[in-house]
């Protein structure tokens, strides 16, 4: 089991070492040796392929075969805009068809193809927001829903000064994106539903908070 704490076998890169540093010797299904190895996928067959994408898998689960279907938007890109000129954090509200309304949120969009993560943000603040990026910097890699769906959303913390476009997103795709302003002060206490939102804004304000 020692190798099992230090990630090796039950948790994929670094998630054992963080879990083993927390609970030491005594994880709490740390008597379940064959915890998570058990199940894998051993069919998968397209459900429904329109503007996303719905597969049925079956999943092994030791005697168990299991039924599950998962959602396939694709790999998504987002960012924490910060204007360097006006000391202003720029998001983008727009209408939503999760919470089936109005969301405040990063400006954020899919990687089309073969593209890279930073290409594919750069193209999105600018059809957003206008903007041209001065800077990049990675802020975190993260599954938003790993229960049910396969997306994956690369966030970033992006610097901007000069604005080369109008922004409020594709006319093709019927985007109406508008852009909404904060001060630190506020963004810090504004409240949003929107986890990549969270976690970028959480990561900015520990970046300035006093050493």
């Amino acid at each position: 089991m020692e190798a099992a704490f230090r990630g090796e076998k039950l948790f994929p890169q670094k998630s054992g070492l963080l879990l083993a540093a927390v609970y030491g010797n005594s994880l709490p299904f740390a008597s379940s040796p064959t915890y998570c190895r058990i199940m894998h996928v051993i069919d998968r067959q397209i459900a429904y392929h329109g503007h996303y994408k719905l597969s049925q898998l079956q999943v092994q689960d030791g005697p168990n075969v299991l039924r599950r279907e998962r959602f396939e938007p694709g790999k998504a890109v987002a960012a924490l805009v910060y204007h360097t000129g006006t000391q202003q954090y720029v998001l983008t509200r727009q209408y939503r068809i999760g919470p089936e309304d109005e969301i405040v949120e990063l400006a954020a969009g899919m990687i089309d193809g073969d593209e890279e993560p930073q290409a594919a943000i750069r193209r999105e603040i600018h059809e957003e927001l206008g903007y041209e990026v001065d800077r990049l910097e990675l802020i975190t890699r993260m599954l938003p829903s790993p229960g049910t769906s396969a997306e994956v959303i690369t966030v970033f913390y992006a610097e901007v000064s000069q604005q080369s476009g109008q922004g409020g997103g594709l006319a093709e795709e019927n985007e109406k994106i508008e852009a909404v302003l904060f001060r630190a002060e506020e963004l810090w206490q504004a409240a949003f539903e929107d986890a990549k939102t969270i976690i970028a804004v959480q990561w900015a304000r520990l970046r300035e908070a006093p050493q």
